[in-house]
Parts: C-alpha cells; structure tokens; sequence
C-alpha cells in the first residue's frame, strides 16, 4: 500500500508543515475543541442513502450547509465543491461565455483557468501583471491594464483575476469590479488563497465584498477544512443560476465525499464561532516573523512596503513570502535545506523565493522554528545577488492557433531543443505555482526554452508535460 505508507511515512516524521491543507493535521480543531471530527472518518464515509442530502439537488443537510457557507462569507448563493477550485473555476467561466466568446485573463493565472478556456472553446485574450524584478514575482494587474483590454475587447464576456496571488499579492479587484461593470461584463475571481479574507478586517477585502460576480474559494488552503473541498460563491444578479448549477453537475463527480462536504461545514463554523480571534493570532505572529526575517542578511520578507507598487493594493499579511536573492542561495535549494535539516515543510519555492502558508492551525512555535532555520540558511549563503530570470517576466508567446484546437491538433515530439519557433502541443507548467509557461497553440521561444530548462535544473517539477524532464516536448505536425 505505497500511498498509505507514504502518508503514515510523513505523519511520523512530524515535519512543520507550512502548506495546506489549513488544518494543519487537525491541529485546528484541538484548538477550537472540535476533536470528534478527527475521530471515525472512515465510518462517516457514506452516500446518499436516506437521511443524507444530494450534493446536486439539495433539499436538506447540505443546502443548510451552504445558505449557512452564503450567510458566512457574504455570498447570495454558495456551492460546496469537492472536485476543489478548480471545479468551481470552470463553472463559472464556462457559465459566463459561450464557445467562440473572448474571455480577459491575466497570462499568470492558474493552469484551471487555461483549462477552462479549453473545456469551453473560448478566446483568450492576455493580460499582463506587474511584475517586481528585483524579486522575480509577478505581482498585481493594474486596473488600467483591464481598462485598455476592454476597449480594445468590447465583446469579451467576463473578466478573470487571480486575487490574492500565490504570493500574496492583491490587485485593486474593486477598482477592477467598477471597470469590468460599467462594461456589463462579469468580474469572475480565482481567490483560491483568500478564503480566510472575509473573517477579519485586519485582512484585505474579500472578493465579494471588493464586487466579484463569482469566485472560487479553496477553502482547504488557508481554512480547516480537508483537501480537495472548496467553495464557489455567487453574489450578482448578472449571473445565470441555473446554467451555473448545469455546469457544476457536468463538472463535479456523482459520488461526493460528504466527509469532505462535512469538513467545508465544520470549517465555516469554527471560523464564525472563532474566526477573528484565531486569525488575529495568526496575523501578529505573521507580522513578527516578517519583522525577524528581514533582520536576516541576504533576505527579504514581502511585506507592506510593497503596497502602492507592481499593481499591488494590498498583501495578505498572514503569507510568509521570503526572497533569497542576495542570499546566493536559490528557492529550491533553501526549501530542500529546510526539511532536511531543520524537519520544516514550505508550501512551494520557485528559483529565488519560498512560500509558508500559516492559518488558523498553526502555532506560535512553528513560526520561531522558521524564523530561527531561516536565520541559519541565510549565515550560510554567499551573498552574491542573482539577476531574476523568471517566466513571469515574459510577455506572452504568439498565439498561433487557439489552445483548444491545438488539442486536437495531429502532433509529433521532438526534442525541446529543437522546438524553438515551433507550436507547442501541450500545457507546460511549472509546478507549484501552477502557471503554465507554455499553452497548447503558443510558439515555443528560444526565451520561454531557456526558463524552462532553468527550472528543471533547479528541481522545480514540470507539470502537464508529457516529459518532466523536458528533454523532448509534443509540437504540431506542420501543414496543420
């Protein structure tokens, strides 16, 4: 049994675990006195027999649930997923565009918006973020950036932005919402890191609050509840229910774990019971974190100071982003120095900076145990800075042909070195943060082959990729 092995293997070896899923192994729920939900899951796991609701025509127990998740996050309407955000993510772009329909997306979004853009046949058209180069992140879209691409674009039917970035990084969404509205378009959000925004005002403003139409909640990421649970909320009288509830069926499994469905409630909860007390925790041990890491030569933690610049309007407070550059230490080295000697989990590390998520399920000691790793790995750097080399800071390849035509496309694989100038086949995306370098219908450029092979070199894993280790890729045949 390789997977229960490996899971039980991880368990014992008790590492910290600054990464989802926000329970952080249940910590939480000892936290708030709520251990029976840790007790017999497995004799909870059931189907709907009865006495136990249909995920997809609720008439008890879970439509409860939901109008209670509506009520909590200050949604009209809230749909329990358990195929996670990405579910909800092409719900409701599939909702809100028919095949054919251009849709405005920013060029770093996740790899689930791009697979809505396939799934649906839809148009993109790319925006850019701003990006900090000193940092090599990709940060905010400018709400001046939305506006031209929608003049230029007047028939585009909704607009998506990612908020809060893997980051932390927050647009300014309610200028956005304004823009995207006076055009009579829908402002659809990824906010699958920013579930925790609307239990505490010392946190940026949720999506809807800010005016999303939609969003998508990974409620298991920075909340207590199990992996793979999430959260699409609706708060518009632009949208079409019931066409959104046709594409949530076609999308979602039939055979709903309501043992995640009952953690989405469980974590809904404990975060209107105890929500603003825990975050407010969370928040100052975050704070003194940031304070202590950007004590430490050669580190810098993203922090307000960022504010006003790059797109950002506000930063998530709660995220531990820490740039290593001038540390000569790489993202990749500094997250694999973490858990091999200090027993330290990061949520991700990309070529020059690592990511912690912290949530309500941690505690004050893991923060010092990380401030006080971090303090070693960056007296043991040599200090010399690197100049950012990252995807983030590419502009978007042509678009040759439409990525769902590109799909079905006759291709061939080649070696990658001998792919540049040529039309990518398939989604290349380094993982986390789950942004694709290259989308199925782009020209491969000489470039995007460097970054990528950079990557690689560094450990970053390539996801989507026929060959992880990228030494040869599929490209259209010539002649299509």
């Amino acid at each position: 049994m390789p997977i229960l092995k490996s899971l039980v293997e991880y368990k014992e070896e008790g590492a910290v675990p600054f990464h989802m899923p926000g329970h952080k192994r249940g910590d939480v729920y000892k936290k708030v006195d709520f251990n029976f939900i840790c007790n017999d899951l497995l004799a909870l796991d059931t189907t709907e027999v009865p006495g136990i609701d249909n995920l997809h025509c609720p008439e008890g127990a879970v439509s409860e649930a939901q109008r209670l998740a509506a009520g909590a996050f200050g949604a009209d309407y809230s749909f329990f997923l358990i195929n996670g955000t990405t579910s909800g993510i092409y719900s409701m772009i599939m909702a809100s565009a028919n095949p054919g329909n251009k849709i405005i997306i920013p060029r770093n979004c996740h790899r689930s918006v791009y697979g809505a853009v396939i799934l649906g046949r839809l148009v993109p058209v790319y925006i850019e973020p701003e990006t900090d180069n000193e940092l090599g992140i990709a940060m905010g879209v400018e709400p001046g950036t939305v506006e031209s691409a929608l003049d230029e674009h007047r028939d585009a039917k909704a607009v998506v932005i990612t908020y809060p970035t893997y980051y932390g990084a927050c647009s300014d969404l309610k200028k956005i919402a304004e823009i995207v509205h006076s055009r009579g378009m829908l402002l659809l959000v990824d906010e699958a890191h920013g579930s925790h925004f609307a239990f505490n005002k010392r946190l940026p403003m949720s999506a809807l609050e800010a005016g999303a139409d939609m969003t998508s909640q990974s409620i298991h990421k920075t909340l207590p509840s199990m992996t793979q649970s999430s959260i699409l909320h609706v708060k518009s009288e632009r949208v079409d229910i019931e066409r959104l509830k046709v594409f949530l069926q076609l999308i979602q499994t039939t055979s709903p774990s309501h043992i995640l469905l009952a953690s989405l409630d469980a974590a809904r909860a404990i975060m209107q019971e105890k929500g603003r007390e825990l975050l407010d925790d969370i928040i100052d041990w975050s704070n003194w974190a940031r304070n202590e890491i950007n004590k430490i030569p050669g580190l810098y933690c993203l922090g307000p100071d960022r504010i006003g610049k790059y797109g950002i309007s506000d930063l998530d407070p709660t995220r531990i982003t820490v740039n290593l550059g001038a540390s000569g230490i790489s993202g990749t080295k500094a997250e694999a120095i973490l858990r091999k000697d200090f027993n330290i989990q990061m949520e991700m590390s990309d070529l020059y900076n690592i990511v912690a998520i912290t949530s309500v399920g941690d505690s004050r000691d893991n923060y010092e145990r990380l401030v006080r790793a971090l303090k070693s790995i960056g007296n043991s750097g040599t200090g010399k800075a690197k100049a950012p080399t990252s995807r983030a800071f590419l502009k978007s390849t042509e678009l040759s042909i439409m990525p769902w035509e590109a799909v079905y496309c006759e291709k061939e694989q080649i070696k990658t070195e001998e792919s540049i100038g040529r039309i990518c086949g398939e989604m290349i995306i380094p993982y986390p943060p789950g942004i694709p370098s290259l989308m199925p219908g782009e020209v491969i450029t000489q470039e995007v082959y460097e970054y990528l092979r950079l990557c690689v070199e560094q450990g970053i894993k390539i996801s989507g990729a026929s060959d992880n280790k990228l030494e040869k890729v599929w490209v259209i045949k010539t002649g299509h």
